[in-house]
């Protein structure tokens, strides 16, 4: 029989199906013949496993960050909660610029060891309240709730920096890290979709400008 590595799966079962195979699975034990007090450790053990594969479903294996199916999910509440009460969000998308390079010169333990660096400054730079997610590769994405544009532009400008003076040393080998960054805070499009589009947009012109900068849209 093949060996399953469960962390490595990708999990594509709605959490609300999920809730509903855990719910009726304690059904069951509590109609067991057994005593309570092992229904109870059962019971537990369940929740515990139910809880671990939601974590591992909406997680990045390699940065601990949130992955890109939780990203859609958030972002598309998120960017509705702001067009409902007329609140500012703003979405950013972060890219390590010539990333390739680090693969190709130092092999994949050095880029995913920049992968995993760039995640922890990341989810130190910014407030609780803002969402860190690794999207794709090489590129982030953070959504500031409750932040319009020019407030969205500090903490971005702030882990730009962070990032460049930063101290990247893989296997002794000091490596220059830096970042180009895109930011949209316009909530009028008819979809959130579109405001990611616009995200994009000023992303590539920090990389057209000469990378490692921030560049709002609009």
């Amino acid at each position: 029989m093949e060996n399953i590595n469960i962390k490595s799966m990708d999990f594509e079962i709605p959490s609300d199906v999920l809730e509903q195979i855990q719910q009726n699975i304690e059904d069951i034990i509590r109609n067991f013949d057994i005593p309570d007090a092992n229904k109870t450790d059962v019971i537990k053990k369940i929740n515990f496993m139910y809880s671990s594969t939601i974590h591992m479903s909406v997680t990045d294996p390699l940065t601990k960050l949130y992955n890109r199916r939780h990203f859609e999910s958030n972002f598309e509440r998120e960017y509705m909660r702001a067009k409902r009460y007329n609140s500012p969000l703003s979405l950013a998308i972060v890219d390590i610029d010539f990333f390739k390079k680090f693969n190709d010169t130092n092999g994949h333990s050095c880029g995913d060891y920049v992968l995993r660096e760039l995640a922890y400054n990341m989810l130190q730079n910014f407030r609780q309240t803002d969402m860190v997610f690794r999207y794709g590769g090489e590129e982030f994405a953070v959504i500031l709730t409750e932040t319009p544009a020019e407030t969205a532009v500090v903490p971005l400008e702030r882990l730009r920096k962070l990032v460049e003076n930063y101290n990247f040393k893989f296997r002794g080998q000091d490596l220059k890290v830096t970042v180009s960054i895109g930011v949209s805070s316009n909530t009028k499009f008819e979809t959130p979709w579109e405001m990611f589009d616009d995200a994009d947009k000023a992303l590539y012109e920090s990389k057209k400008n000469g990378r490692n900068r921030v560049s709002s849209a609009g």
